[in-house]
């Protein structure tokens, strides 16, 4: 499981041993799922952004992203049928395209759920809705803790980041669904159709990628190209399963 942000890619700046370590792995036939907690884009997106920006090329089947996940656990809390059910969302077209694919319908007074993620376009007028609709009694679910995400500008503000100002309005916490929460690995795991020691999740953020696989009790690689630093890691009291300056370092 990998990771993509700070991991595989800055923005849309390259991180050339990343492209080589997917080629390893590509070239061995391991099999691997790119795990993002980015909601943004759709997995057939994501495919065209690694193809074109960074000339890694991939399937959709092989990208598993927090909208999915929180798809599949709104279906398997309604007995597998959400139709019917309605959704208020703050967040973008990857987002609301996965929750509409599963038979959800828009609803912005009394929906029975609030989803919120990153929202480029973000205004005080969608956490008013947001915020009205969970205090009528919606579901409300983040998409993932990510307080900032790092790109070619520097570490901008992320999912988290707008969950938390949603989060203060209603005097409520969210119910998380992506990294570091163990939901979205164990539905990545059946995605792979493989077993917990048969896997090994990379990532670049302690308190996402490597407390995902924590929590999961699947094995870690942190790699030191995105937002953790070295000192940070050293201070955590229980430390990631590997770690490497550079996915060059790793031998597949």
């Amino acid at each position: 499981m990998i990771d993509l942000d700070g991991t595989v890619y800055r923005g849309r700046e390259r991180i050339p041993e990343a492209k080589a370590f997917i080629e390893r792995l590509q070239a061995k036939a391991i099999p691997f799922l790119f795990l993002t907690n980015n909601t943004t884009k759709s997995p057939a997106a994501v495919c065209r952004n690694l193809a074109d920006n960074h000339d890694i090329h991939a399937t959709p089947d092989q990208v598993y992203t927090p909208s999915l996940a929180t798809a599949a656990w709104i279906q398997a809390q309604n007995n597998g049928d959400a139709t019917g059910k309605s959704v208020y969302v703050i967040g973008e077209l990857g987002l609301k395209q996965a929750l509409l694919d599963i038979g959800l319908r828009f609803n912005d007074v009394d929906p029975d759920y609030v989803v919120v993620g990153l929202d480029y376009d973000v205004t005080y007028h969608k956490f008013e809705l947001a915020t009205l609709a969970i205090q009528r009694g919606a579901k409300f679910i983040g998409t993932n803790a990510d307080t900032n995400l790092p790109n070619e500008r520097g570490h901008v503000p992320g999912a988290g980041s707008v969950i938390a100002l949603v989060e203060r309005s209603t005097q409520q916490k969210a119910f998380y669904i992506g990294k570091p929460e163990a939901i979205i690995m164990e539905q990545g795991l059946r995605r792979m159709g493989l077993k917990k020691q048969d896997v090994v999740m990379v990532g670049d953020n302690y308190n996402t990628d490597i407390l995902a696989g924590i929590n999961a009790g699947i094995d870690q690689l942190l790699v030191y190209s995105g937002i953790s630093t070295k000192a940070q890691v050293r201070a955590e009291a229980v430390q990631p399963t590997h770690s490497v300056d550079s996915l060059a370092d790793w031998e597949v």
